[in-house]
C-alpha cells in the first residue's frame, strides 16, 4: 500500500506497512515521513545514547534506545531517544527486549533536523507527556539550545554553556551541561 501525506489511513494499516529509512510516523491518522538525519543529529544522538546507557544501564535504572517504534495513544512515533526505566522495558515471552513497545516512554528526547518541524516535534513531546512521560528534550543543534518539557509545566529554555539539563528523578546519577552536549560537535 502506497499512501500520500494527505491521505488518512488507519493505525492498524499503517502498523502493516514496511519499516522505511529514514522513518515513518502515524499522527492524526497520515503517514508522515522523517526526514533523514545529518551529521549534528546523528552525532548527537548516538553519544547522548551512548552516555545514558553508560550511566544508567548498568545498574538496571533505565535504558536508551535510539530510533525506537512505540504505539500508544493513537500514535506510532520513532524519537530520536527514548528512555525507559527498567522495569517499564518491553519484554517478549523469553524476557527479551521486545520488538513491540505500546507504551509512553519515561523520557522522550527529540533533536531538530534543519528540515523538520518543530511543530510536529514538539506536539509528539506533548502527546506523551500527556500520557505519562517524565520529561522530554527538544535538541536544537543549529540554536546550541534545548526546550526542556515537564508534565503540566511551562517548558525550560536552556542556552547557555553552563545550564544542567534536567533530567527525570530516576536519571539523577545523569549529569550533562549544554556545553558538554554541543561539545561532542567538536570532537
Amino acid at each position: 500500500m502506497v499512501t500520500t501525506p494527505s491521505q488518512l489511513i488507519t493505525l492498524e494499516d499503517f502498523l502493516a506497512l514496511p519499516e522505511t529509512k529514514p522513518a515513518r510516523e502515524y499522527i492524526d491518522g497520515k503517514v508522515i515521513q522523517k526526514p533523514m538525519p545529518k551529521g549534528k543529529h546523528s552525532t548527537i544522538q548516538g553519544e547522548l545514547t551512548t552516555a545514558l546507557n553508560s550511566i544508567l544501564k548498568p545498574q538496571k535504572i533505565a535504558r536508551a534506545f535510539p530510533e525506537l517504534r512505540y504505539t500508544f495513544g493513537g500514535r506510532s512515533t520513532v524519537p530520536d531517544v527514548t528512555v525507559f526505566t527498567w522495569k517499564a522495558i518491553s519484554r517478549d515471552d523469553n524476557d527479551e527486549i521486545s520488538d513491540s513497545f505500546q507504551i509512553a516512554p519515561d523520557w522522550t528526547i527529540e533533536i531538530l533536523s534543519p528540515d523538520q518541524s518543530q511543530t510536529r516535534v514538539t506536539k509528539n513531546i506533548l502527546h506523551c507527556l500527556d500520557n505519562g512521560t517524565k520529561l522530554g528534550w527538544l535538541i536544537d543543534p543549529g540554536e546550541q539550545s534545548v526546550l526542556v518539557y515537564f508534565p503540566k509545566q511551562q517548558p525550560a529554555f536552556l542556552e547557555v554553556a553552563t545550564d544542567v539539563l534536567p533530567v527525570p528523578d530516576f536519571a539523577k546519577a545523569f549529569h550533562l551541561t549544554l556545553g558538554e552536549l554541543f561539545g561532542w560537535l567538536l570532537e
